[in-house]
């Protein structure tokens, strides 16, 4: 009776788990099922065993049937449901069953650095000529737990992906390889400490020149959180798991524009999870994963024992993979691996005979394909080309360029400059020892009262002038704002009062001056008031010297997203553009700089993949080119939704770009402006060493509506100000838009290495 009793509390336990995927649906009469079961359960002993295993025999069949049918005709919603079930497998059941022994670091349990992370030193072992060998690889990834609290749902703080990005150089400087696995909804929106943001943009710009094989598995894979431990040199997923740039909750909320405190529609929902193109299959067709681990009917769950020799096999096979991609010989091993590709790995097969550790030209190998990976991101979500890729002309152009500069800037001016320095060294030497020769002389003429009167050295001031000027009355400023155009806004005949009235005084603002003198700013307390971008295209740059390029690169929509084509072709129409990045050329004060733009006219500044592309080209410009790389963000909306995962690996894939524009030596800056949220913020922005926003801007991670149904939380209205971003460190500096300019340009001359053009 006692075995009976386990197979009715099993049986009860699947028929939960299809009420869950089914959404607590009356599906195949599940609830009639379930009652049937509270029955049982209370009759027990008060039935013959054959009778109860007669009846238990009828429920199993019953269930078998509705579970081979509800996996037939999954939705993308239910297999959201499936990856957030307590009965889905964890990172913790990985470890325990896939690798032989493992240390966790950082802390363990409740009383870890952020529960929601783990990090964990693992062995696990592999078999070559039929010897088992162990190999250490460092275990990073998000914890669900199993209805444990504090693992908060694998949603990480900042101080678990920072701590992920500790132990992700420690496995660096220990030439392991690491193992990532991504169990996340997405990060917890904070921006005390490091910032959610700020944090996940740092784990995605060191994992860009990580000198190890990094591969990892995706079970729930939850916009920027995954990205911030996401970016591998393979990337696989669980056929019933899901990766996306948002929830399909918080996509219904956003497209039916539902208030704060509304319920969602449960319709909207399913058909935004649908819409969003989130499961495996649709994430392989598209190229943003690499490899499908196929799991069971209605997906792993913590005892499948079977599935885990599955994932051990499938990262032992991905790992010599990418290991065997580095090698100078590698044709036999590599057809070996090829020769296996659309089979499921076992793992009983026996591995390659293949060191996981990389010489210098093996991690530079490595680097390079990483880099030609991610570059290659979305290149199928938007339509034209890069000028640069266009025709044989230009690629001729592009490295006839890359030669000339590298000529004129690295080779012969590095040059001038080591002349220069054994010069000045020399001199040095010389006046040292003429010093000492003279010295003496001094000394007698200095007794004998002859010594000459130091004349008092005259400190020189610079003042700019515009090349003409004879007369101080003459002199002009060149790096006052241009004036050469007035906003629309300042056509209005009215008064307009300032948001810091009632606590600074402010007096009503006439809106003639407002907009046109003032430059949008409050003259009581510089309170800076929203302009429009071309405010800032036609008065910041010098004037005349604004050149675009790549604006043939059009946004599209590669999901077929319904509706989407019609609201894109609308901002077109309004806007003139093709997309919601303008990258052009310009000047300040005679320097030549590259910029890139996200303005909010179009789709209010979001990312998608013909965004990201021209912000990858524009900084592969500035690089060819050893010019300044300016990212003015006027507005940014974050990743646009409607284009899916192909929308957030443009987070690391534009990340890869600004990683290797800095390390050629480059000067990258941003600026934001108005509002600048998520995944821009949280990837290529906010990489940068050099942050400044303009007065009035608020920069962050989340919007306060987010926040506050995230963390049950209410953030007081100044939370995402810029002066609170200063203070936490984010950002470097607060300009007020009458001085960009100028601040500028002092950027473009105090900041950034000597390989600059305009270096000396």
């Amino acid at each position: 009776m006692k075995e009976l009793f386990k197979q009715l509390l099993k049986i009860e336990e699947r028929i939960n788990y299809l009420l869950q995927i089914k959404d607590f649906s009356n599906w195949g009469n599940l609830d009639g099922f379930k009652i049937t079961c509270e029955n049982l359960k209370q009759n027990i002993y008060e039935q013959s065993k054959e009778k109860l295993a007669g009846e238990l025999r009828k429920l199993d069949e019953s269930i078998s049937f509705l579970e081979e049918r509800a996996e037939e005709h999954l939705t993308p919603m239910e297999r959201v449901r499936i990856v957030r079930s307590i009965q889905r497998f964890s990172l913790k059941d990985i470890l325990e069953n896939v690798y032989e022994d493992y240390t966790e670091l950082g802390g363990q349990e409740d009383a870890n650095v952020d529960p929601a992370m783990i990090c964990a030193k693992a062995t696990i072992t592999r078999r070559i000529k039929n010897k088992p060998i162990t190999a250490s690889v460092m275990v990073i990834g998000q914890e669900t737990g199993h209805g444990e609290e504090f693992r908060n749902g694998g949603s990480c703080k900042p101080q678990g992906n920072e701590k992920a990005l500790r132990y992700m150089k420690v496995a660096e400087t220990e030439g392991i390889p690491i193992h990532f696995y991504i169990f996340t909804p997405g990060s917890y929106p904070v921006e005390e400490g490091s910032g959610a943001a700020q944090q996940i943009a740092r784990n995605i710009y060191a994992m860009t020149k990580l000198r190890v094989p990094m591969i990892s598995m995706i079970s729930e894979g939850g916009s920027g959180g995954a990205e911030a431990i996401g970016l591998t040199d393979y990337r696989i997923m669980a056929s019933h798991g899901y990766y996306s740039v948002i929830s399909p909750e918080g996509a219904a909320a956003i497209e039916g524009k539902i208030r704060e405190g509304a319920k969602v529609p449960k319709e909207l929902i399913e058909v935004c999870a649908d819409r969003l193109k989130l499961t495996a299959k649709d994430n392989l067709e598209r190229k943003t994963i690499d490899r499908i681990i196929y799991e069971p009917p209605l997906g792993a769950r913590r005892d499948d024992f079977a599935f885990f020799a599955k994932i051990r096999a499938e990262m032992l096979r991905a790992t010599d993979k990418v290991v065997l991609s580095t090698k100078s010989f590698s044709a036999l091993r590599t057809y070996e691996i090829r020769r296996k590709k659309h089979k499921p790995a076992n793992e009983e097969e026996l591995q390659l005979e293949l060191p996981w550790d990389l010489n210098k030209e093996e991690i530079k190998r490595l680097l390079s394909l990483r880099s030609k990976k991610y570059h290659a991101m979305g290149k199928n979500g938007f339509s034209g080309q890069a000028e640069q890729e266009e025709g044989v002309y230009n690629l001729a152009k592009v490295k006839t360029e890359k030669v000339y500069y590298t000529l004129r800037y690295d080779v012969m001016k590095n040059h001038k400059r080591q002349v220069r320095k054994v010069m000045s060294d020399v001199s040095g030497e010389g006046s040292v020892m003429l010093r000492r020769i003279t010295e003496p002389i001094n000394a007698l003429m200095d007794m004998w009262g002859k010594k000459k009167k130091e004349k008092p050295q005259r400190l020189i001031a610079y003042t700019a002038t515009n090349g003409n000027s004879e007369t101080p009355a003459q002199r002009v400023d060149p790096l006052e704002l241009t004036d050469t155009y007035t906003s629309p806004l300042a056509n209005s005949d009215k008064t307009v009062s300032c948001p810091n009235a009632e606590k600074r005084g402010c007096k009503d603002l006439w809106i003639p001056d407002l907009y046109g003198e003032f430059a949008g700013v409050c003259e009581t307390c510089g309170h800076h008031f929203p302009l429009e971008h071309q405010w800032y295209l036609e008065n910041v740059f010098d004037s005349g010297s604004i050149r675009h390029f790549n604006t043939d690169i059009t946004s599209g929509n590669p999901l077929n997203y319904t509706g989407f084509t019609e609201r894109l072709r609308s901002a077109q129409i309004k806007t003139g553009n093709r997309s919601g990045n303008m990258t052009f050329h310009a000047k300040i004060n005679g320097i030549q700089i590259i910029v890139s733009m996200l303005y909010s006219d179009f789709r209010n500044g979001t990312v998608g993949s013909a965004e990201g592309e021209k912000f990858a080209q524009a900084c592969a410009l500035a690089k060819r080119k050893k010019r300044p790389f300016l990212a003015y963000i006027h507005t940014t909306g974050g990743i646009r939704i409607q284009e899916g995962t192909l929308g957030v690996t443009q987070m690391p894939k534009c990340t890869m770009a600004v990683r290797e524009y800095i390390d050629s030596g480059g000067l990258y800056l941003v600026v934001y402006d108005n509002n600048s949220y998520a995944g821009p913020v949280a990837s290529f922005l906010g990489c940068s060493p050099y942050q400044f926003a303009i007065r009035s801007s608020r920069v962050g991670f989340a919007g306060p509506r987010v926040i506050r149904e995230t963390t049950g939380d209410d953030i007081p209205p100044d939370y995402h100000s810029a002066r609170n971003a200063l203070k936490r460190g984010h950002i470097q500096g607060i300009w007020d838009r009458r001085d960009f300019r100028r601040n500028l340009h002092k950027a473009l001359q105090t900041m950034g290495s000597p390989s600059l053009y305009y270096r000396q």
